[in-house]
Formats: structure tokens, C-alpha cells, sequence
């Protein structure tokens, strides 16, 4: 009893064909995706020796992250899911072939990095807010938990093995064969989507354009738990995430080289693997986002540490626990939204939900590039951390409903023993 409680569960893989073939493409492409997210602020450095210019890529893709994402979930409340799918993995394998091109020359240009790579982020942001929708529709409501669950081991899978190996890759051969690689990676994810059925909307879908974009904003705002939650991983991400400084930390205060790089950014996705391994007992939790505000706090104290630590081995377990609670994190808040959410709304939602997830780190690239420019890369991280801890108390203080938000499922068990 204790052990199926405490691992994960893979019921939804077992009973749903569509969502494993799906989950299992996802799995290849997620690892190639990764060894870019390495290889681009790793070749920015080297270029550039400034942390201010690793934090501009962060900029770069905030506006078409955000673009991406509303367009996308706007076309995926409007038509067949697998289409928008297919269509954003087609444009992230054509941007990371261009990185591919670009570090092939002599001297790579510093502008292809920003506006490629913008661009690949802005169609993950479209192929996320749809992705999400899809999973929402493919298994019943009661294993959503279970399946963000399945989602989250995947993601954080691709993350732990992407950057050791991108680390490799770029110390052994070149930064030219990690976008390669990532390009090839794309086949099994187009594979995966074009094995699956019509996904039309269904009932509630909308017209695409800015209208359809209007209303889910409308439907965001009216529903506290979906907004806090929104509001609580911004303040996370934001404040707290240091990755923009992983090459000055690695390569400076470490006097690492690329390997080194590639653990920092390795380390929170290796503990967020473990946690998403043991997360059989999220089903049974009730107060779904009073668990996200704790995990949110463990997350900025161990950010916070991690800027104090002197050892390598101490920072690369600081960033494990953090990782560890981030993906708890995950896994309520995207349950939240997936409960609160109407299925002809959930292309948009999920939109606005991957513009969150997805944008908050790059603002968060910004915001530690420049405090770290100004103030030093310890002072970054350590105040980031802790400046999070401040925003999780004033979430839990001025949004009750989020605190004491009880999920639907749970209040429908409750109820027999209420009237009795």
C-alpha cells in the first residue's frame, strides 16, 4: 500500500493508447530540445563573456513566448489539436537546423542566436498550450494528476540526461552537433502526433483571433485558484530562477568548463526526476494549493543556499532540492487548471498557463542578468531566493481561495460522509 502510494503511477500510459503514443514520441524530443537549452547561453558566453548577454536571451523570447502561446491556444480552441501540433513541430525543428547552420560558420552570428532562438521558443509555447489541452482531453478527470505526473517525468527526464550530455557534446565534439541532434529529435515527435486521432475542441470552442484570446483572460481573472497559481509560479520564476547565471558560475567561481555548465543546469531537472518518481501520493492530496505555496518555499530556500555555497557538490544538491519541489509544484498547479477549466477553454488556458511557465523564466534570465551586472552573481541568486519566500506570504495572505482551494474530486468524496 505505502510503496503504490509513493511511486509513480503509470495507470494512464496502461489504459490509454493515444496518450502513450504521444508521451513516448515527447520523450525523445524533450531530450534533444534540451541539449539547445545548454548549447545557445553556453555559445552566447563564449561570444560574449557577459552574463547580461545570456539574460538578453531571455528577452528575446519573451514576446514570441508569449505570442506563441495565446495564438496557439486560440487555434487549438478553434481546430483539430494534432494539426497546431504538428505545424509547431515542424517550426522548432526548422529553428534548431538554423542554429545548426549558423554555428557552422567560422564566426556565428551573435543575432541568429536571439532571433532563432526566440523563435523556437515562441513555437514550443504553441505546441505546449496545445499539448496540454490534448492530454486534458485524452484521459479521464480523475487521472489528470496522474498523467501531469507522467508529463512531468518526461520533461524532467529530457532535462537531467539533455544538458549532461549537451555538456559532453559541446566539450567533445562542437555547440554545431547539439542543435543537429536537437533538429533529428523533432522526427519522433511529429511520428507521435500524426499517430493520433482528429482532436477537434469540442463543445465551447471559439472562433480563433483576439475575442477568443479575451475570453479566457475574462474566464482567468473571474477563477482565484486558476490566477493565484498563476501569480504564485511568476513570483517563483521570476525572483528565484538563477539559470541565466549557470556559465558565470560555472565556468568562473567553479573554474569548470563546459561539463560543469551542463551539471548546473542538470542538477534542479535530477531532482525534479526523483520527485516526479514519487509522486504516487499527489492523488490523495486535498488543499492542492496550499501544497503549491509550500513547495514554492522549499524552492526559494534552496535557491537561496545554493547562491551561498562554495562547493560544487553542495550547489548541485541545493539545485536537486529545488528541482525536487518545482515539479510538485507543477503537478497541482497544472491539476488545478485542468479541473477549473471548461473543455472548450483549455487551448486557452493552457495557453495563458504556458506563457506563465514558460515566460516567467526568461523574465527571470532578465532580472538575474542584470542584478548580477549591478550587484554580482551571489547577491542575484541569494536575493532571488529570498525574495520569493516574501512573495509566497503575500499570495497565501491576499488570495484565501487558493490557499484553502479543495479540488472538485475531492469535494465529491467528501460529500456522502457530510450527509451522512
Amino acid at each position: 500500500m505505502g510503496r503504490r502510494r509513493l511511486l509513480l503511477d503509470i495507470g494512464p500510459l496502461r489504459r490509454h493508447s493515444q496518450f502513450r503514443r504521444l508521451w513516448g514520441g515527447y520523450v525523445v524530443s524533450a531530450l534533444g530540445s534540451q541539449l539547445t537549452v545548454v548549447a545557445l547561453p553556453y555559445q552566447v558566453f563564449r561570444l560574449t563573456h557577459s552574463s547580461l548577454d545570456v539574460g538578453l536571451i531571455g528577452l528575446a523570447q519573451i514576446a514570441p513566448v508569449f505570442g506563441g502561446a495565446m495564438l496557439g491556444g486560440s487555434a487549438a480552441d478553434a481546430t483539430d489539436r494534432r494539426r497546431v501540433l504538428l505545424v509547431a513541430q515542424v517550426c522548432m525543428a526548422c529553428c534548431s537546423l538554423a542554429l545548426f547552420l549558423n554555428a557552422l560558420r567560422g564566426h556565428p552570428a551573435l543575432w541568429a542566436l536571439y532571433v532563432f532562438g526566440g523563435a523556437s521558443a515562441g513555437f514550443a509555447s504553441v505546441d505546449s498550450s496545445s499539448r496540454s489541452a490534448v492530454i486534458a482531453t485524452l484521459l479521464d478527470r480523475s487521472e489528470l494528476a496522474a498523467g501531469n505526473a507522467l508529463w512531468q517525468l518526461l520533461y524532467q527526464t529530457g532535462q537531467v540526461a539533455g544538458p549532461a550530455l549537451a555538456g559532453l557534446l559541446v566539450a567533445e565534439v562542437s555547440v554545431a552537433a547539439a542543435y543537429g541532434i536537437d533538429a533529428v529529435t523533432f522526427l519522433a515527435s511529429m511520428a507521435a502526433v500524426l499517430s493520433l486521432q482528429r482532436l477537434p475542441p469540442g463543445e465551447g470552442g471559439a472562433r480563433f483571433g483576439l475575442r477568443s484570446i479575451m475570453q479566457g483572460l475574462s474566464f482567468m481573472k473571474g477563477n482565484q485558484p486558476v490566477y493565484a497559481s498563476f501569480t504564485a509560479d511568476l513570483n517563483a520564476m521570476i525572483l528565484g530562477m538563477p539559470r541565466a547565471l549557470f556559465p558565470a558560475i560555472g565556468l568562473v567561481r567553479f573554474h569548470g568548463g563546459a561539463e560543469t555548465v551542463g551539471l548546473l543546469y542538470a542538477a534542479p531537472s535530477a531532482g525534479a526526476l526523483l520527485g516526479a518518481l514519487l509522486t504516487g501520493w499527489v492523488t490523495s492530496i486535498r488543499r492542492m494549493g496550499r501544497a503549491v505555496l509550500v513547495a514554492i518555499t522549499v524552492w526559494g530556500l534552496a535557491i537561496a543556499a545554493f547562491g551561498l555555497s562554495s562547493s560544487l557538490v553542495l550547489a548541485l544538491v541545493f539545485l536537486a532540492i529545488a528541482g525536487g519541489a518545482d515539479v510538485i509544484s507543477a503537478v497541482f498547479r497544472g491539476t488545478i487548471l485542468q479541473s477549473e477549466t471548461p473543455e472548450g477553454l483549455r487551448g486557452r488556458l493552457s495557453a495563458l498557463h504556458i506563457a506563465v511557465v514558460t515566460g516567467g523564466p526568461r523574465l527571470g534570465d532578465v532580472e538575474s542578468g542584470v542584478v548580477a551586472d549591478l550587484l554580482g552573481v551571489e547577491f542575484s541568486v541569494v536575493s532571488g531566493g529570498l525574495g520569493c519566500l516574501i512573495g509566497v506570504v503575500l499570495v497565501g495572505l491576499f488570495m484565501p481561495g487558493f490557499r484553502h482551494y479543495v479540488s472538485s474530486e475531492h469535494l465529491a468524496e467528501d460529500a456522502p460522509s457530510v450527509q451522512g
